[in-house]
């Protein structure tokens, strides 16, 4: 049982060390978002997508020893880390629950973080939208006429075209 249990505090510490990791590629992100120069948006994406497969195979390898842990104490069902402490050894109890905690706060705040780049993303898609649609249809398809003289200057030249207003305060 202690073989299995210092694997399951490996697991956890190595699950922790991969949503840290998560946690700065979304911040990273973030960045991006508000900062368009600073880097890719896209090239973000799949970085955040091969760190949740790391996460993943990561989690599952847990679940797998966490499975190996409670079949040694004497569980045959799939049990929860905080159903097994009270069956460790005292010594490894502070440990392990201190690992799992942080497992549960990294992964509230992996949720919270992804949330808030869906929203960054989101906004500015709507905000690209929106000047879209404001654009003449024209403009996007057919060139402008070609002057047959260009010498004329009867007629001063059009001024361009004024800005779309800004549309940051309501994201409407």
């Amino acid at each position: 049982m202690t073989a299995t249990l210092h694997q399951l505090i490996d697991s956890l510490r190595n699950e922790v060390q991969h949503y840290g990791e998560l946690l700065a590629q979304m911040e990273a992100q973030q960045g991006m978002v508000c900062h368009p120069g600073a880097g890719s948006v896209l090239g973000s994406i799949v970085r955040l997508q091969a760190q949740a497969g790391v996460l993943t195979a990561a989690r599952a390898s847990r679940d797998q020893i966490q499975r190996q842990l409670a079949w040694s104490l004497g569980r045959t069902e799939p049990t929860p880390v905080t159903e097994l402490l009270p069956l460790m050894p005292g010594e490894y109890r502070p440990l392990v629950s201190a690992l799992v905690e942080e497992v549960e706060y990294l992964l509230g705040r992996a949720r919270d973080s992804a949330q808030q780049n869906y929203l960054q993303l989101r906004q500015s898609l709507h905000f690209m939208e929106h000047i879209l649609a404001r654009l003449p249809a024209e403009a996007l398809s057919v060139q402008a006429p070609q002057d047959s003289n260009p010498s004329r200057t009867d007629q001063p030249p059009s001024p361009p075209p004024s800005p779309p207003p800004p549309v940051l305060a309501g994201w409407n």
